[in-house]
């Protein structure tokens, strides 16, 4: 098996980058998921429910982001010393607040009121504790601080799809890509669709993982990146074949052993 893409979101819940190779941090990719916008008050918000969100491409230089998008020049984004608390899904974090200008541009894609903040310290967020260990952290990532997805498993979901749509009398629908699950790594070669579901520990290169659940599937993933429109697949077809414990999966989440880096191309292995 063979590494065959990376992947990295420096604001959580937009669009992302594809890079040749990363450094791996103990709490995720460098650079991914640092960033998260929040509504006036607070409170987190992602494309589940705002889908223009993903119309935002921000750029990473060194530690500098820019954001960029259709409504507006450029801005390169300067966080300030005012700290905010942002609870990202049940775990209250605190944040270093990013400014006016920030907001105002983001209210401007958004069309409604919004902020900016950023993790300065990434050691400062714990994983789950009934998956990971007492020192194992994470950025802002949803749980864990890598996805892994296999383009077998994609190729059989898409088939899947095509024949939920055959069945039901639909058009054909074209491939999904595999950008509407939002992985860190996409492992090529593996000898089964889901043969992931029961890896324990993942070597990519010389960098090791820990694999701590299958990853459970939500709207975000019906919502078409470029046009931002909800569809109903994957999540229609994922119920058919892979719901238990009243959720659907597709991929795995990973804690890396410690720091290093990979590549497009690394061997990957299971241990």
């Amino acid at each position: 098996m063979k590494l065959a893409s990376i992947h990295f979101y420096p604001v959580k819940s937009t669009s992302g980058h594809d890079v040749d190779e990363a450094e791996v941090q103990p709490w995720g990719l460098a650079g991914d998921r640092r960033y998260v916008v929040t509504d006036e008050h607070g409170e987190m918000l992602t494309a589940r429910k705002v889908p223009r969100m993903l119309a935002c491409l921000p750029h990473l230089d060194g530690d500098t982001l820019t954001l960029t998008g259709p409504h507006a020049a450029p801005l390169r984004v300067v966080p300030t010393a005012e700290r905010r608390t942002v609870a990202i899904w049940s775990t209250p974090v605190d944040l270093a607040d990013c400014g006016d200008d920030a907001a105002e541009w983001l209210g401007a894609l958004l069309g409604r009121p919004a902020r900016l903040a950023w993790l300065d310290d990434p050691t400062s967020r714990p994983v789950n504790p009934e998956y990971g260990l007492p020192d194992d952290r994470v950025s802002l990532a949803d749980s864990y601080p890598l996805l892994l997805t296999s383009t077998a498993s994609l190729a059989q979901l898409n088939d899947w799809i095509a024949e939920t749509a055959a069945e039901r009398g639909e058009e054909l629908p074209a491939p999904l890509p595999m950008r509407r699950f939002r992985p860190n790594v996409v492992v090529d070669g593996a000898e089964t669709a889901f043969a992931e579901d029961d890896w324990k520990r993942v070597r990519i290169g010389e960098a090791e993982f820990r694999v701590t659940k299958r990853c459970d599937r939500c709207v975000l993933t019906t919502v078409d990146p470029v046009t931002h429109t909800r569809g109903k697949e994957p999540l229609r077809t994922l119920a058919r074949h892979r719901r238990w414990d009243g959720k659907v999966w597709f991929g795995i989440n990973l804690i890396p052993d410690g720091p290093s880096r990979i590549a497009i191309g690394d061997e990957i292995t299971t241990l």
